[in-house]
């Protein structure tokens, strides 16, 4: 028995194909039937149903597979601790990132990673948090990058930055002038929201008010360019993560204003299964970002405030 046979009989079991299966696996179709023959005959039993279509697994099939996962996975856990000890960074590696983070993020840190770890492969989707938790669990993504404290029993999150918020007062506004935003400000203005699906929606109405009734937010847009160009309109504030101030143009910057402290700011992680095995990946990342992210923002005296 070896890890080889167990990776082609798992990829079998998976796209119920023995010739996808060769392909998604990189070698000829005969290859691969041929080890997973031998596996099966070693062990004395039949694993596949070759018989139908899509292949299926055999009811004792099943436990084998499961017992072969484990195996695969404690492999490469252990190749993963030599890698780390020699100082390896290579491979894989899928992270996901949040709709919210992503566009001022990933310009920031994804050049200079490259560059210093040319031997990992990236594949980057942009998820929200439910999507990413789904995957993470499902073994389809290696690590996110999102809101949190989100307090499931299954992630480690291990915290980058933190990222403040900040008012989106035009000059029309009767806020406006006023030389720091309070909270209690919010909790009778019309603010121009994010819509569903973004843990930054709920992050506002935990700022706010849990209670907060919903009429007071007017008009949810998917977009922070397009709460910024309706508030300039006249229809209301906004709040905006501090990276997504900064990219808006000079002219526009006189109408940021700060919150009083402690500023109400969201938690960013870098967030992944406690069974990952790809650490010096993650922990590789994690030190570049938290470097570049270091010197862009100041975040003293800050109050986290919850995606969920």
């Amino acid at each position: 028995m070896t890890i080889v046979q167990l990776n082609y009989t798992l990829a079998v079991a998976k796209y119920g194909n023995f010739t996808l299966a060769a392909e998604k696996s990189n070698v000829t179709q005969p290859t691969l039937s041929m080890q997973v023959q031998k596996l099966e005959d070693e062990l004395g039993v039949s694993i596949f149903k070759r018989n139908t279509k899509p292949i299926k697994v055999t009811a004792l099939g099943e436990k084998i597979i499961s017992q072969a996962k484990k195996i695969v996975e404690e492999s490469q856990k252990m190749k993963s601790l030599i890698d780390q000890n020699r100082g390896i960074v290579e491979g894989d590696f899928k992270l996901g990132i949040i709709p919210t983070v992503m566009p001022t993020l990933l310009p920031l840190f994804l050049n200079t990673f490259l560059k210093k770890f040319p031997k990992v492969s990236l594949k980057i989707d942009e998820l929200n948090i439910q999507n990413s938790i789904d995957q993470i669990i499902d073994e389809r993504l290696d690590a996110f990058i999102g809101a949190t404290p989100l307090n499931n029993s299954k992630l480690i999150e291990n915290p980058i930055y933190y990222e403040p918020f900040v008012g989106y007062i035009p000059q029309n506004h009767p806020l406006h002038s006023i030389e720091k935003l309070d909270i209690s400000d919010l909790e009778s203005s019309k603010i121009l929201i994010i819509k569903d699906g973004h843990c930054f929606r709920n992050q506002i109405f935990n700022l706010c008010n849990t209670n907060l009734d919903d009429s007071f937010f007017k008009i949810k847009s998917g977009s922070f360019k397009t709460m910024i160009n309706l508030a300039d309109e006249g229809l209301g504030m906004t709040i905006l993560p501090y990276m997504h101030s900064q990219s808006i143009p000079n002219n526009k910057k006189l109408n940021l204003i700060n919150f009083k402290d402690p500023v109400p700011a969201r938690e960013i992680s870098l967030i992944y299964s406690k069974s990952q095995f790809k650490l010096p990946i993650i922990y590789a990342l994690n030190k570049v970002i938290h470097e570049i992210i270091r010197g862009t923002i100041q975040s003293e005296n800050v109050k986290v405030i919850s995606p969920q």
